[in-house]
């Protein structure tokens, strides 16, 4: 389907890669924070919340300070979960446009002897049938 008869979608329901040229903002920032969560000190630093809740709760500190420390690990859980699906879409999408790249390749070189089953499974796979 063309590009023109393609519905408008949203910007924010388009995968990250898809939303323009080159990367946002946010996912300059998620991939800086991804390297830092990915460092021995980010593990050091979960490590040591988890240390003194575990100690409060032996030690039996107040409740506020309780909450205080189960909802930093809370938001730090889902600031994680936000991180890593944000890089895995990203390595999916450059994956596949590898895949793509190499497929796209096996079709147009005129040498290499291709069954017809495989070369209209490459180019469905592609979708060169649609570009052409």
């Amino acid at each position: 389907m063309p590009d023109s008869e393609r519905p408008k979608i949203s910007n924010l329901a388009l995968h990250p890669t898809e939303r323009g040229e080159g990367r946002g903002r946010f996912d300059t920032v998620a991939g800086a924070a991804s390297n830092f969560a990915s460092s021995g000190f980010f593990f050091g630093l979960c490590f040591l919340i988890l240390a003194v809740w575990l100690l409060g709760l032996v030690l039996g500190f107040t409740g506020g300070t309780e909450n205080a420390l189960t909802g930093t690990m809370s938001a730090l859980t889902l600031l994680l979960v936000a991180l890593l699906k944000n890089s895995e879409m990203r390595a999916e999408r450059a994956m596949q446009l590898k895949l793509d790249a190499i497929a796209s390749a096996l079709l147009e070189d005129g040498d290499r002897e291709l069954t017809p089953a495989a070369r209209s499974d490459l180019e469905e796979a592609v979708g060169l049938h649609e570009e052409l």
